[in-house]
């Protein structure tokens, strides 16, 4: 990975300030579908400070009061600073959104996506693709930031550096973000073709931390503590968005607070360890979820908990099946609690990476202007999965 220019940037012990926002690390758990519930955002801020955001909701799914948008608008009794990140493509329904968080549930910090990749998302025009449309962008912005103003709450955006290496956005999402009041913009180093493949780049990060005047995040490529502290150093960036990184790994969180704060930084847990957070996580999930449902989301966790491990098959097959704490239990009890963390797993990729797609899947004429002002844009009531 190339160096970029270095640009100022806050010393490791000043945390993360959003508007009327302060978080003592500059940590943001990147929302991921079906992964950052309650449970996880509980577990992942028991082991450090930062920021953790809620799972993407639709802004129309939550107005119409869909149901299945409102379940997954739950928090934990000690989440303190309730974070949410809204999908909308209708500037009405994103600001009406953002007005019910904070008036109805307490939310002290909103960011709206326009990264998200998934071809069921950009074909409708949201997530990635609609940074596109600049003027569609700085409507959806208005509407969000006025919203927002008289609860005091910050408003922020997602995005990336754009559809394809031939059509860029980030630079003027990064203006009209600043333009429209937004509290920071957090940028992935990739764009929509690319997904979750190939490498982030973070000098496209360092150029919109060089070209705005609000805080930039940077996300992409962040495995290790030691890569948050050489994106800072490289990019300039206020703070960074973790996400895949920390799959089956909430321990990162703490090794991301004690590097920001110039404390030594533990990443080595043994299995025993590991095993541990695994049996916390299932019973958090449980405690929000009941039993049974709360066992089948922790079988997706089982992979990432035990990659690289040399737990066998049949224990790993076991673990991904259970139904009740007890299995959780009588199942982790068989891993060999001394067993080294492998060495081997450090500073690699985590969770999907795929390859990238010769096209990014686009609504019928999108690429023909730029502006898309009022542009009349369908936007599904359910939340749409990815992020």
């Amino acid at each position: 990975m190339s160096a970029a220019t270095t640009a100022p940037h806050p010393g490791p012990t000043s945390g993360l300030t959003l508007g009327n926002l302060h978080v003592d690390a500059p940590v943001v758990l990147a929302p991921m579908a079906g992964i950052t519930n309650a449970a996880y955002r509980r577990l992942c801020a028991e082991q450090g400070a930062g920021l953790y955001v809620c799972e993407m909701i639709t802004s129309r799914g939550l107005v119409e009061g869909d149901q299945h948008t409102q379940d997954m608008l739950v928090f934990d009794e000690l989440e303190t600073t309730r974070s949410v990140q809204l999908y909308g493509t209708d500037p009405y329904y994103v600001g009406r959104a953002v007005q019910i968080l904070c008036e109805e549930h307490g939310v002290a910090h909103v960011d709206l996506n326009f990264g998200c990749p998934v071809p069921k998302v950009t074909r409708k025009g949201g997530g990635g693709a609609l940074p596109w449309k600049r003027g569609l962008l700085r409507e959806i912005l208005e509407q969000a930031v006025k919203a927002a103003e008289p609860f005091g709450v910050p408003v922020t955006m997602k995005t990336r550096k754009g559809l394809d290496d031939d059509h860029l956005t980030f630079l003027d999402a990064g203006r009209i973000a600043a333009e429209t009041g937004a509290a920071a913009i957090a940028l992935h180093g990739r764009t929509v073709a690319q997904a979750y493949s190939g490498q982030a780049d973070w000098e496209s990060i360092a150029a919109l931390v060089e070209a705005v005047d609000i805080p930039v995040l940077g996300n992409g490529d962040i495995w290790e503590a030691a890569d948050a502290l050489r994106m800072v150093e490289q990019t300039g960036v206020a703070g960074v968005v973790v996400g895949r990184g920390c799959l089956g790994r909430p321990w990162l969180f703490r090794d991301l607070a004690a590097a920001f704060a110039g404390e030594e930084v533990a990443t080595l847990p043994t299995l025993g360890e590991v095993a541990g957070m695994m049996r916390r996580h299932a019973e958090l999930l449980c405690q929000h979820m009941g039993e049974e449902r709360g066992c089948k989301e922790f079988r997706k966790h089982v992979s990432w908990y035990l990659k690289g491990f040399a737990a066998g098959g049949e224990l790993r097959k076991a673990l991904a099946l259970v139904v009740t704490l007890e299995d959780v239990d009588r199942l982790l009890a068989e891993l060999d609690p001394t067993e080294p963390f492998p060495v081997s797993e450090l500073g690699t990729p985590r969770g999907r990476q795929g390859s990238p797609r010769s096209k990014v899947v686009l609504p019928e004429g999108w690429l023909d202007d730029t502006d898309g002002a009022r542009c009349a844009i369908t936007e599904d009531a359910g939340a749409p999965t990815g992020g």
